[in-house]
């Protein structure tokens, strides 16, 4: 973390601190200039946002899609200082202009827990090494992937891309192309995660606000296996047709697992996630601190990792930390430059709550995620959607009873938000660390827009045009 990262987080807890916290300054504009700001005990009343503050967001989204192609030499060397730049226009504009450091502080709490859960399981797994001596096969890679997204549920879609990312490169090493890293992406990295909370952020974002934690696997299961189902099957045809294959290479059919104790790191992590006050009453509330008792683990496991995984493991899995820094960099500015259309959005879905379907619902809640942090996103449809029945998302129980009486609701904003955030390379967390480890292995990958047009709008979306057609039309 250099300065540039430093200054960012700083100028962020400048902010909090000088600016007047209380800032109940109860606005007398009218109700359509008004955003509401959730927090785990009560409401707060803001004043939105001028839509001209949604320009950062869209210029560092233009940025990131065109500049690895058109100023590649300008976007490898600067895009840190872009991204942080961006970010803080979007912080003093929130800090010193509309006096809403609440904003600020919930978006840099989720920050740090994203980055903590990331950088942590990116250096746990950086330690494993898993060696799979078979012949690649488009059932054998069928397998890995299934595989993937069943172990998705249980150590999340990051744990499970960055565990399977680099055995999946060595195994397809004499048969690599773009479409199945990309068919990773789609499977490992978020499709695969929608069963349980620990899977996929937006699904633990709801576990924390009073959803069941086996609700999911019970009502997303039926949907969940054949969408998989269906994108496997296509996954092996297009696989069937790549048939460069060295076939002077004997194979020993050996799996070799090496790093053992990385999975003790990788299970603290996984308790980490539950070290939560919302989960457990004993843990203690750190506010206003954008860093809580989860993260002050989780960051201990990424140093732990550094200085004790063996050298050897990192060698073999030609391990470095360039991944983890451009995530680092790039999401610091997708964060705070989004927080003006998360708010936009949120007051729009309140207000049109009543006149929403669930199919709206699924697409709304879909296509935003595609563009935006899937987990944010998702609470904000959730909240517009608890509102529309007159529940309150703040409150447990009124969750709770949503959950068992409008479940299709919540179904459908829990499934558009995991499945669509494969949609683009920052839909998802994990999408974007995938992209930068194989890139650093000397695998060309699609553009932005590439990856957009040749790959989910003609595999993605009609899948979910068939999810949404037979559950919610």
């Amino acid at each position: 973390m250099n300065k540039n990262i430093l200054f960012f987080i700083l100028l962020t807890i400048v902010s909090l601190s000088t600016v007047n916290y209380t800032f109940a300054q109860e606005s007398t504009h009218s109700k359509n200039n008004i955003a509401v700001s959730e927090n785990n005990t009560h409401t707060v009343e803001h004043e939105l946002p001028n839509t001209v503050m949604v320009i950062p967001f869209i210029i560092l989204l233009v940025m990131i899609a065109t500049g690895p192609i058109l100023y590649p030499h300008f976007w490898e060397h600067q895009y840190p200082k872009v991204s942080v730049l961006l970010g803080t226009i979007v912080v003093i504009y929130y800090a010193f202009f509309l006096h809403n450091t609440t904003s600020l502080l919930h978006t840099a709490a989720e920050y740090f827990s994203f980055i903590a859960l990331l950088a942590s399981l990116f250096f746990a797994s950086g330690g494993i090494m898993i060696k799979v001596d078979k012949k690649a096969t488009p059932i054998l890679n069928v397998g890995i992937l299934l595989f993937g997204a069943i172990i998705a549920n249980l150590i999340g879609t990051t744990g499970a891309s960055m565990l399977l990312i680099r055995p999946f490169i060595k195994i397809n090493q004499d048969r690599i192309k773009p479409y199945l890293i990309v068919f990773f992406i789609f499977i490992v990295s978020n499709i695969g995660g929608a069963l349980t909370p620990i899977g996929d952020p937006p699904l633990f974002l709801g576990f924390l606000r009073g959803i069941d934690f086996f609700w999911f696997i019970e009502h997303i299961w039926y949907i969940w296996l054949p969408t998989l189902t269906l994108i496997l099957i296509i996954f092996y045809f297009i696989d069937s047709r790549n048939r460069d294959i060295k076939a002077s290479k004997e194979y020993t059919g050996k799996i070799e697992f090496k790093g053992a104790k990385n999975l003790i790191y990788l299970a603290i992590i996984l308790v980490a996630v539950f070290i939560d006050p919302n989960v457990m009453s004993w843990v203690p509330n750190l506010a206003p601190s954008p860093i809580g008792l989860r993260e002050i683990i989780q960051f201990s496991v990424v140093i732990l990792a550094m200085k004790t995984s063996d050298i050897e493991i990192l060698k073999y899995n030609e391990f470095n930390a360039e991944p983890i820094k451009e995530v680092a960099y790039l999401f610091i500015g997708i964060f705070a430059t989004m927080i003006p259309a998360l708010q936009l959005i949120s007051h729009e879905a309140n207000v049109l709550g009543d006149k929403l379907t669930v199919g709206m619902f699924f697409w709304s809640t879909g296509l935003l995620s595609g563009v935006l942090d899937n987990a944010p996103t998702y609470l904000n449809f959730l909240s517009a959607a608890l509102g529309k029945f007159g529940f309150d998302i703040n409150i447990a129980t009124d969750v709770k009873e949503f959950m068992n009486v409008d479940y299709i609701f919540l179904q459908a904003i829990s499934v558009a938000a995991v499945f669509f955030g494969a949609m683009t390379y920052i839909g998802n967390g994990p999408n974007f660390m995938v992209k930068s480890i194989v890139e650093r292995a000397g695998i060309e990958m699609p553009s932005f827009f590439a990856y957009v047009y040749k790959y989910s709008l003609p595999i993605l979306i009609p899948v979910f045009v068939l999810v949404w057609l037979v559950f919610y039309f």
